[in-house]
């Protein structure tokens, strides 16, 4: 199991890029940081932290809902160089970053008296070193706590090809790089398998105002080359490897920005912890529509109101087959939570207001602020709970099809798949339909940019991401890519007049990478 594996430790980049055009093009942006590492810092790294981005095919906003999602790493990746200062036990760390518009930074942690630590971390503003100290919070927590003795000081170089807020997971990628980096060179490294990495990155993440629900950090940790990744998160953490279907045409997965940004952390209290919210609350106010038993303190999930529906014991898995027909069942009992003659798509419905929420949920005002709004920075006047239902039960279900074509069709002979594709693209398109009428995380570029993807030939297209701006994902034939891009660059007005490398930066074909290591340099 890919949770339970040690953190990879490599010495060459054969070991991270089975390509060897993509090693020869790696080796020379990893020679540039170690030679500008050196000039800083006057001495040559010692080791390179690496974590990619991922592209989540299929599968959004419900990883925190606890249902399985599908991403896969892409190559794109953050990389960080780093190396001890002799001596120095003080814990200070000076961070630079390649990229001039970041300025170089220095902080040292600081422990109070109750053995706890404390760095700076400004929830208010986009600030690259947050995500840096972020990465340091659990190291220090996890192994630095009273008695434990003093982190090492080092210096670090960032560099990253992962487009900040493009929806292609930037922030978990430089969260797990620094986490690594910390690990490395405290030398740690080996006393936590992948499966406590993810867990530790996605508590770092939330200390810079974004309640992750772990499907970045898992595909930038536990992915593998060539396949994607079926994650789970109930009853425990679980990523299985799945083939992508070799069909005739071959096909392959391109991203492509709307070059609208999409901050999560400036945004999160009206948008992304919003929605958390929102699908946390529809859990147990659906709980009540079904029966179901949920503690007056438990922030039960959707993920647990399906299993307990269905009679699962608690800590058993209910098996992918048992799992889609329950949601099947579960999807219909929830139109009930629809208010008076609302339709899916009906954006004149306000939602409900939060005295109407709360009466929903069973709960006095006392007893809902403190399970719902106590721990997270939440803004609006009106919630919506069956599109959020709708969206997330629908969203599980197309994630358990779409890895059911890939097993299904992993082995059957090339020349018999065609019809795969545009299965897949089906579901993809399905997707973006329902993350944008019901989720309402999409925006009108990303609209425009699925509806250009389609008409330049596209099986399928959708928002990948968290969405309001950031990347799509387009399922298209292998020997049409450089026609696609050129036609989506004629007709995405943002590409319009993009010199031909800007555009090939802001669309890319990517195929699944491996996930997350520590280089250990020669």
């Amino acid at each position: 199991m890919a949770a339970s594996l040690p953190i990879p430790l490599v010495t060459s980049l054969q070991q991270i890029h089975s390509d060897l055009a993509t090693v020869a093009d790696q080796g020379l942006r990893w020679n540039h940081l170690i030679s500008e590492f050196e000039r800083l810092f006057n001495r040559r790294p010692t080791h390179v932290a690496r974590a990619p981005g991922r592209v989540n095919l299929i599968g959004e906003h419900i990883d925190y809902a606890l249902f399985g999602v599908f991403p896969a790493a892409i190559e794109r990746d953050i990389l960080v160089a780093c190396a001890p200062r002799p001596g120095d036990f003080t814990g200070h760390i000076v961070a630079e970053n390649l990229d001039a518009k970041y300025d170089p930074q220095a902080f040292t942690p600081a422990k109070g008296p109750a053995g706890s630590w404390h760095l700076e971390i400004d929830k208010t503003q986009l600030r690259w070193e947050s995500y840096v100290k972020a990465g340091y919070y659990g190291v220090l927590e996890h192994f630095f706590m009273a008695g434990d003795g003093r982190p090492v000081g080092f210096d670090l170089l960032v560099t990253g090809s992962v487009p900040a807020g493009s929806g292609l997971s930037s922030s978990a990628a430089m969260v797990v790089a620094s986490t690594l980096a910390f690990l490395a060179m405290n030398k740690k490294l080996d006393q936590l398998t992948k499966g406590a990495l993810v867990q530790m990155a996605m508590e770092n993440e939330k200390r810079v105002g974004v309640n992750s629900g772990g499907m970045d950090q898992a595909a930038s940790v536990m992915a593998t080359a060539q396949s994607a990744l079926y994650i789970t998160f109930h009853p425990r953490l679980s990523a299985e490897p799945v083939p992508l279907p070799t069909t005739a045409p071959r096909a392959v997965f391109v991203c492509a920005n709307s070059l609208v940004v999409a901050d999560k952390l400036v945004s999160a209290k009206h948008r992304y912890n919003l929605r958390v919210v929102e699908t946390l609350v529809a859990a147990r106010v659906l709980a009540r529509r079904l029966r179901v038993p949920v503690a007056k303190t438990e922030r039960v999930t959707l993920k647990q109101v399906v299993d307990r529906f269905l009679g699962v014991p608690e800590g058993a898995d209910v098996g992918a087959a048992a799992l889609r027909q329950g949601l099947e069942r579960v999807i219909a009992e929830a139109d009930g939570l629809r208010q008076g003659d609302s339709t899916d798509d009906d954006d004149d419905d306000p939602g409900l207001t939060l005295e109407e929420m709360v009466e929903l949920s069973g709960l006095t005002p006392k007893e809902f602020h403190a399970l719902y709004l106590s721990w997270v920075d939440v803004e609006a006047t009106h919630f919506q709970l069956y599109k959020r239902t709708r969206h997330v039960l629908s969203e599980a279900l197309r994630v358990l099809e779409f890895r059911a074509l890939c097993l299904r069709h992993a082995t059957t002979p090339a020349e018999t798949q065609p019809q795969t594709l545009h299965a897949l693209g089906r579901l993809m398109d399905e997707s973006h339909a329902s993350c944008a009428t019901l989720f309402e995380c999409s925006c009108p570029e990303l609209d425009a940019l699925t509806r250009a993807a389609r008409a330049a030939g596209a099986y399928g297209s959708r928002l990948t991401g968290a969405g309001w701006g950031g990347c799509t994902v387009s399922l298209v034939a292998a020997d049409a890519v450089d026609a696609f891009i050129r036609a989506v660059g004629r007709t995405y007005p943002a590409y319009q007049g993009l010199a031909p490398e800007a555009l090939r930066a802001a669309v890319f074909a990517t195929t699944p990478s491996s996930g997350a290591c520590v280089f250990e340099v020669q």
